[in-house]
């Protein structure tokens, strides 16, 4: 058996910023699903479900679920796109825009201080890595077409 010499650490290094951001005060009342989709919709600005799913890669029920939570907390809200009323934007709210800049702000001192330990090549390297992983991902699950489902086998 070959010791795994990235995967625990890529683990280890998303358990590490969950627990960054629970270190924060006063605390951010988030999970780290939920912290990250903010931060992403402060950056990226009014955004569609679908785009959603396509940068955090969750499984639409996960998506479904943080995004009915961020709207209970009335941090987010869903809105018919004029284009497709059957699809739907994601919008931050004023409170959820404050909440999202607290978390972002957060995430740029994390990464600051680890930037300071690393050299550019250090950067490019584990960019690299990271975007070699979402390859072989993409690559490993077929696509499906929208709204299929995946099939589960009777037993």
């Amino acid at each position: 058996m070959k010791r795994l010499r990235f995967v625990l650490e890529v683990h280890r290094a998303t358990h590490r910023i969950g627990l960054f951001l629970e270190a924060v005060e006063p605390p951010l009342g988030l999970s780290q699903g939920e912290a990250h989709l903010l931060a992403y919709l402060l950056e990226a600005g009014d955004t569609s479900l679908s785009e959603l799913h396509q940068a955090f890669a969750h499984k639409r029920s996960t998506l479904t679920s943080y995004m009915d939570r961020l709207e209970a907390k009335r941090l987010v809200k869903r809105e018919s796109r004029p284009e497709d009323r059957r699809s739907f934007q994601v919008l931050l709210t004023g409170t959820g825009r404050a909440l999202a800049t607290r978390v972002h702000r957060r995430l740029e001192a994390l990464e600051a201080a680890v930037l300071e330990r690393l050299g550019d090549e250090d950067v490019e390297g584990l960019t690299t890595g990271l975007e070699a992983l979402a390859e072989v991902d993409r690559e490993a699950r077929p696509a499906r077409k929208p709204g299929s489902r995946k099939k589960v086998p009777k037993s």
